[in-house]
């Protein structure tokens, strides 16, 4: 089942598809050019999957005094307490609800600035990629997220871009999104608006000529009078897709897998409805060449509640 925001993308067949696979190990020239056509690159087992495996275990090893995991189960299954389950996580917390998010979120806030992590994020693999994909030398963006879904709650990522977020710097990034661990296609990985970063240019030169008159830092605001609640292109993922006639593109992810996209493809998540009780748990990060201009607002480690 795939449902965000009440509604159900599961039973709109014609507005399904799949993420078209890419071998690392192809010509960079092809690489290149899939990913100037379709806007994505969906690498398979790009990173070493035990390695993935052992960075998950490491995160959820840290978070085990939140109570956000289930007892006496390896934390590299990513396993949710029940408490949790019934809790429907951000949703009507309980007081002893509340203070545990507080907690999870102190917890996560320290491990995204951890060497660990940085280590991870920036690993030769994926540096060395980056670097021959883009012909240069890559900066990666020092706020970096880590995000964790739990399962059954009602949280999703609605519609968006990326530069909408990263306006005072170049337009040349990359994001690079990382599942750790294996996330199944019920469990609201990423999913990408087929063909939309054609849609994203369009939308965001629009913005452009309604923001000309704003103040620069309203310009490059995401949360302007002239934007939506958020930034958000739209919460009802089965209408986009009519609206643009084309599909949500989805998968299943395994460890190891990685998925490069363009700041002006239209992506989104949905809920996690594991029946694994499985946590999802993942990283997006954003690359671009050391000589470009980059957003200075990225430049600071990145917090659950920092508004960007």
């Amino acid at each position: 089942m795939l449902t965000a925001f009440n509604k159900d993308l599961s039973n709109k067949t014609d507005r399904l598809g799949k993420l078209f696979e890419s071998d690392p190990k192809e010509e960079m020239t092809i690489l290149r050019k899939r990913f100037s056509k379709d806007g994505y690159l969906f690498l398979k087992g790009l990173l070493k999957k035990n390695e993935v495996i052992s960075f998950r275990e490491w995160v959820f090893t840290n978070l085990k005094d939140t109570n956000l995991l289930k007892e006496n189960i390896d934390p590299k299954h990513g396993i949710a307490n029940d408490k949790n389950l019934s809790a429907n996580s951000d949703d009507n917390f309980s007081q002893s609800g509340r203070a545990q998010n507080i907690l999870v979120k102190k917890k996560i806030s320290s491990i995204v600035k951890s060497t660990k992590y940085e280590s991870f994020c920036s690993q030769p693999l994926l540096a060395d990629f980056v670097d021959e994909f883009i012909n240069g030398i890559s900066y990666l963006h020092k706020r970096k997220i880590l995000r964790h879904t739990l399962p059954q709650s009602n949280n999703s990522t609605p519609a968006h871009y990326d530069l909408i977020y990263l306006r005072a710097g170049t337009d040349n990034i990359i994001t690079a999104w990382i599942p750790i661990g294996d996330i199944d296609i019920e469990e609201g990985g990423l999913m990408y608006l087929e063909g939309s970063h054609t849609q994203g240019i369009k939308i965001e030169k629009e913005f452009s000529i309604k923001n000309a008159n704003l103040s620069k830092e309203e310009q490059i605001n995401a949360f302007n009078k002239n934007m939506t609640e958020g930034g958000w292109i739209s919460k009802d993922f089965p209408n986009l897709a009519d609206r643009f006639n084309t599909r949500w593109l989805v998968t299943n992810f395994e460890a190891g897998d990685i998925l490069f996209h363009s700041p002006y493809l239209i992506h989104a998540s949905t809920n996690n409805k594991s029946s694994k009780e499985r946590i999802r748990l993942s990283t997006d990060i954003r690359f671009q060449n050391v000589n470009d201009k980059i957003d200075i607002r990225w430049n600071n480690h990145w917090h659950e509640d920092d508004n960007l």
